[in-house]
């Protein structure tokens, strides 16, 4: 009555002893390196002097927007690290970002207030956006804390110059200017911010030779800053060079392409060499590029004056002498009466408004150009102009007058055409 006994299958142990070990092993070896369902795969971090190496070789080779993005990217990385802040401030300026410059380098002084660096940098934004005051104090605090920083007095020579050209400044701006730059020449004679500060400063003395040597090392040594080109074609258009201008014009326009200012100095090139239809080219170019800007549809308008396109010269001096909307839409706000080259807009577009028959509006600039601009005698020959060509319509009764361009409407339309407007 006893259960016989099954024998156990040798094959079926080792079976099982194989398929224990596999597990063993794969839970040991393998499922360890199985990411978890629904956990992010961490990546690997880079160094941060990985992307400061790499925004050092694109500033380099000029890509200075790229050279910016990858110094924020080391900034994400590293955000106490001084230098990439100092970096992209300099960059700032370089690409006319000056509210940019100024925060990158507050954010270096925040790391360290006694960086004379990033209190240099930041003096020289303030004075490149207009505040002067501000500029003159932190540079003068850079030169407290090292009295050997060349490129401080280098900026402050810089900030002078624009006071100089703003009209303001103490009385003895210029001689402070010297000074400064006299210092930056002694400290670091052969840097770039001492060729830039030293040519800007002969500009203003109208040493325009003297002011393109300096210009041409400043180049020699960085060739990727557009407005070192836009200086040293300044320089060469006041000595007459008109060729080598529209190249340093032309470079700039490579560097920077969305700024107006290079195709509006060509076309003042042009202008003044009486090729009017490149003039009026570069000069749409210009406009293309801001059309809010008054002073562009002003330069506009004084070459189809000198072109004798009087309609359109009209259309273009009113916007910039009345404002109003664009073609396209865009609103431009009309610029204030002055002795510089918006008085000349004024005074041309009443000339272009008589010539054309329109008297009523012609005499209300003939009147606003006599009051406001009462020290100027070719700006009230032009008014008194405006009066007697309106004058011959009422008698006559005819819609233009068959009459030379006056003398005096000739030197007008070339104010500022010899020496460089800012």
């Amino acid at each position: 009555m006893q259960k016989k006994r099954r024998r156990l299958n040798p094959f079926g142990v080792i079976l099982v002893v194989v398929l224990v070990g596999a597990l063993i092993y794969f839970d040991r070896t393998v499922a360890s390196t199985i990411p978890a369902l629904f956990v992010s795969t961490p990546t690997p971090t880079r160094e941060p002097e990985s992307f400061i190496t790499d925004a050092q070789k694109l500033e380099a080779e000029g890509k200075y927007a790229q050279a910016i993005s990858t110094y924020n990217q080391a900034v994400l990385a590293d955000p106490r690290n001084p230098a990439s802040y100092l970096a992209l401030a300099r960059l700032n300026i370089y690409t006319n970002n000056y509210a940019e410059a100024i925060k990158n380098a507050e954010n270096a002084l925040m790391l360290n207030n006694n960086n004379d660096t990033a209190l240099a940098l930041l003096g020289w934004a303030y004075g490149l956006s207009g505040d002067y005051i501000q500029a003159e104090n932190k540079l003068n605090q850079a030169i407290e804390i090292n009295q050997f920083n060349a490129s401080a007095y280098a900026y402050l020579t810089e900030v002078y110059v624009y006071e100089m050209q703003a009209g303001q400044g103490v009385l003895n701006v210029f001689d402070l200017a010297r000074d400064a730059s006299r210092k930056a020449v002694e400290l670091a004679p052969n840097t770039l911010d001492t060729h830039r500060s030293r040519g800007l400063l002969l500009n203003w003395t109208a040493d325009y030779e003297e002011a393109i040597v300096e210009f041409e090392a400043a180049v020699n040594i960085n060739p990727n800053i557009a407005d070192l080109h836009l200086e040293l074609g300044n320089n060469y258009r006041a000595v007459y060079e008109y060729d080598k201008a529209i190249d340093e014009y032309g470079k700039a326009v490579s560097l920077n392409p969305n700024d107006p200012t290079p195709p509006t100095l060509i076309s003042r090139v042009y202008f003044t060499n009486g090729d009017y239809a490149k003039a009026i080219q570069y000069a749409e170019s210009a406009i293309a590029l801001k059309p809010e800007d008054p002073t562009l549809h002003g330069n506009l308008g004084l070459i189809f004056w000198k072109n004798k396109q009087y309609l359109d010269a009209v259309d273009e001096l009113r916007l910039a002498v009345r404002g109003g909307t664009t073609a396209d839409g865009v609103a431009v706000t009309g610029l204030e009466l002055d002795y510089n080259r918006i008085g000349e807009y004024y005074q041309t577009y009443g000339l272009a408004l008589a010539k054309t028959n329109q008297c009523g509006e012609a005499l209300q600039i003939a009147q606003a150009i006599a009051t406001g601009l009462r020290n100027d005698d070719v700006a009230q020959y032009n008014a008194q102009e405006v009066i007697i060509m309106c004058e011959a319509l009422a008698k006559s009764g005819v819609a233009d007058l068959p009459t030379a361009t006056p003398l005096a409407t000739e030197e007008m339309t070339l104010i500022g055409t010899i020496t460089p407007t800012p």
